[in-house]
């Protein structure tokens, strides 16, 4: 029997990711380069007072691979299209639930809050969210993804913060002027996404793939943030994976985004190598971060995890829990700082 070493200390998971799959197919896809993306465009808004951060200086929560080197690709300018201009005129599907985010919770969990000071979570995010959204529109030497604003959040085994990261790229996505965001609870076994929201449970997205007849409507919550739309997991049956796997779910999916040509959807993932379902919701997306939980993940539940999941054709890497930056960041401590800039 093969035993799994556990990954060292002494080198990065992302080295070591990176050297493990340097001739994978995963390695040609394009991974999130934290120090070639520019900065958060500055608000034409007049200037206020930068108030105190809550939370200390923290080291950064999440580190993306280093890139993976890509030949050039001439991207198309993005141009209005009859088909955008369609899909804007096209019936949108409409909530029928409200629901109050608890952001009491939030900041208990370490997550993002909508409407608060800046902290090192959010900048974080904010990187994460800009080298996916230029997944969806393209840029110089980055293709477009095909069914890039669908992103699948994953990861090879439970506790490795796939939910936590969820829920944080959603609430940040949602901030967005040009989008909105449908975060989706695609763990029918042990759903969250709403627990650490403060939501009310119902209906969600198993219900809507076994019953074609109920109003999607009913099945997702319009939260107190304009930006922010949540599907519940719904009622878990046996055959999860069989419904997932039909033709009913692309169905689902395209009547979700009909009407929406600026949203996103971000399905939280049951663990890879625990539940089948995660396989099936992967041929789903056009984008799937895998969180890696620093000193903690095996390589060989990495390399599993990521043959598994090989349907989807733009795979990056999302190490959380990380202790040391080499980069140095400390994103959030600026906007506490007073005085002179």
């Amino acid at each position: 029997m093969t035993q799994h070493r556990p990954v060292k200390k002494a080198s990065s998971i992302l080295e070591r990711a990176a050297d493990m799959f340097g001739t994978d197919p995963v390695a040609n896809a394009p991974t999130i380069d934290l120090s070639a993306l520019p900065p958060e465009p500055a608000k034409p808004a007049h200037r206020a007072k930068a108030a105190p951060v809550a939370e200390p200086a923290a080291e950064p929560l999440a580190e993306l691979l280093p890139p993976v080197t890509a030949p050039a690709v001439d991207v198309p300018v993005r141009t209005p299209s009859a088909s955008r201009d369609i899909a804007r005129a096209a019936p949108a599907v409409v909530p029928t639930r409200q629901g109050r985010i608890d952001t009491q919770k939030l900041a208990a969990a370490g997550m993002i809050v909508p409407g608060q000071p800046v902290t090192g979570i959010a900048e974080e995010y904010r990187i994460v969210k800009r080298e996916l959204i230029r997944g969806i529109i393209g840029a110089p030497n980055r293709p477009i993804v095909p069914r890039g604003h669908r992103v699948l959040m994953a990861s090879a085994n439970p506790g490795e913060g796939k939910t936590f990261s969820a829920v944080n790229l959603a609430l940040s996505l949602a901030a967005e002027a040009d989008y909105d965001v449908l975060l989706i609870d695609g763990d029918m076994a042990k759903p969250s996404v709403i627990k650490a929201l403060g939501l009310e449970d119902g209906p969600g997205l198993m219900d809507a793939l076994a019953d074609p007849h109920l109003p999607l409507g009913d099945c997702i919550i319009q939260t107190d943030l304009p930006g922010l739309k949540v599907m519940p997991a719904g009622k878990s049956t046996v055959h999860d994976t069989e419904l997932l796997a039909s033709s009913r779910t692309e169905v689902v999916l395209a009547q979700l985004e009909a009407g929406a040509p600026g949203r996103i959807l971000v399905i939280d993932s049951p663990p890879i190598l625990a539940a089948s379902p995660a396989a099936v919701l992967a041929g789903h997306v056009g984008q799937l971060i895998m969180v890696v939980r620093a000193d903690e993940t095996l390589e060989a539940s990495l390399r599993d995890a990521v043959s598994l999941v090989s349907a989807c054709p733009h795979i990056q890497l999302l190490l959380n829990g990380v202790k040391f930056s080499p980069g140095g960041r400390r994103f959030g401590t600026y906007y506490g700082q007073g005085g002179a800039e």
